[in-house]
């Protein structure tokens, strides 16, 4: 019988390991099976293996297209897929295959992680940019370590620093006159006209149709309400906390998520979802809190979680608030802390004491949410608020097209991007660095003409 005792042991650890194991598959919490640290953007998801990974497939690419390919559409990729298939560049993909994202970027392998969760050793342009000093002799004393650098060249998004951009904004001032930001989104031009006089019909307290049960405390929320521009827009309580429960009947709900605000503001919902502050429940994980940011945050407030009430109070909306001291309260690094003494804020206390002059501030909102337009197919050009953070932020000179040119040249703004110091003290004072990816351009047209 004894000998039979360790067999019976190691049965009973074997079958209680597949039990838990396959208990930890199911359920949401699957960082038991996490390799090693997983880099900046993509840490929120890391516990939805299956985002990123087929099981006993590996990766998969249309996983990196379904979040990243819209970003790669709208930037023009500098390299697609297509250039790469070209039977003419087989010998090249022999050396490295950049028909696939994971060929560049592979998880979970911090000791050779870069910026941009680049994998790669940083000279990788060598091998199909290998006679580039002969083909252009202005590049002969760089090296191929040093062509992503800040102001150069980025892989997939060239778009603030193609040469015909370059050539497009030489000799600009560093600092442009008369600026004005772009309009705010005008929801009545928006609307059919037949829909105007009902959906825009304002509430009064009178006509909110709150909870029958909602305590006589609670008024002053409903007097928030009544100020609001949802009531003036004809937006009533129900419309935000009204439920359908299975059998169809209408329930009330105290708590309002993302769902409720996506009826009316799509763009910036799934703008949101797409940035670090709400990517987590883009993929059905519980939400975001302080105390997972990488970034530095107020201390006492890591158990906090993000919604979008977060920076937009449930009921006293308040743009200024959202813009900066929303932003604020929670982030806690020197970019963050330096904004107070910065020129941008002094732009933004002008604009916040005479609010009825055109918008010149720059608040946290103005260069990382920005306003961005869009083209209907009858050729209206519309504006919404951009809410994925992330959407100009890495590479950053993917905000010069969007915020840095509508005051600055870009000589100037390649420059300010290039210079991690000008940026931790929050753009206060003048670039240390210099760009010569404009000059260089220019003598390269001059050449070409003579």
């Amino acid at each position: 019988m004894n000998s039979f005792l360790p067999w019976l042991l190691w049965i009973a650890v074997t079958i209680g390991l597949i039990v838990y194991f396959a208990f930890r598959l199911q359920s949401n919490d699957q960082s038991l099976f996490l390799p090693g640290p997983t880099t900046d953007g993509h840490y929120q998801i890391e516990l939805d293996c299956q985002a990123c990974h087929t099981p006993m497939m590996g990766i998969k690419e249309q996983a990196c297209l379904d979040c990243h390919g819209a970003d790669l559409e709208a930037a023009n990729d500098s390299h697609p897929k297509n250039k790469f298939t070209d039977p003419r560049n087989a010998d090249r993909l022999e050396k490295l295959d950049a028909r696939k994202c994971i060929t560049c970027h592979i998880e979970h392998r911090p000791d050779q992680t870069h910026e941009m969760g680049l994998t790669l050793p940083e000279d990788y342009c060598f091998h199909c940019h290998e006679e580039i000093a002969k083909e252009r002799p202005s590049h002969e004393n760089y090296g191929f370590q040093s062509c992503a650098n800040a102001g150069c060249h980025n892989f997939h998004d060239n778009s603030a620093l193609y040469e015909d951009f370059l050539l497009k904004h030489l000799d600009e001032p560093d600092f442009k006159p008369n600026v004005t930001l772009p309009p705010r989104r005008d929801l009545k031009a928006e609307l059919q006209e037949d829909q105007l006089i009902e959906f825009f019909r304002p509430l009064t307290i009178a006509d909110a149709n709150h909870h029958e049960n909602l305590e006589s405390e609670r008024s002053a929320t409903i007097e928030d309400w009544a100020n609001s521009s949802h009531a003036r827009a004809g937006v009533n309580c129900t419309d935000c906390h009204a439920t359908l429960s299975e059998s169809g009947q209408t329930l009330w709900t105290d708590t309002v998520n993302h769902t409720g605000c996506r009826d009316c503001h799509e763009n910036e919902t799934k703008g949101w979802m797409k940035g670090r502050h709400g990517m987590r429940q883009s993929r059905h994980l519980a939400p975001m809190t302080l105390g997972q940011a990488r970034l530095e945050m107020k201390p006492g407030r890591h158990h906090e979680s993000l919604s979008c009430n977060s920076c937009h109070e449930s009921h006293a909306f308040n743009s200024e608030k959202a813009a900066v001291t929303a932003c604020i309260s929670c982030h806690d690094d020197d970019h963050s802390r330096a904004y107070f003494q910065s020129p941008h804020y002094q732009l933004w206390q002008n604009q916040v004491s005479t609010p009825d002059q055109p918008e010149t501030g720059v608040s946290c909102a103005t260069c990382h949410l920005p306003r961005v337009s869009r083209q209907d197919p009858d050729g209206t050009v519309r504006f919404h608020i951009e809410h994925n953070q992330n959407w100009n932020l890495e590479p950053n000179e993917k905000m010069i097209r969007s915020v840095c040119l509508q005051c600055h040249g870009l000589q100037f703004s390649i420059d300010s991007l290039a210079d991690p110091l000008l940026i931790r003290s929050n753009f206060l004072g003048r670039p240390s660095r210099h760009i010569e990816s404009l000059e260089l351009a220019r003598r390269r047209i001059e050449k070409t003409q003579k």
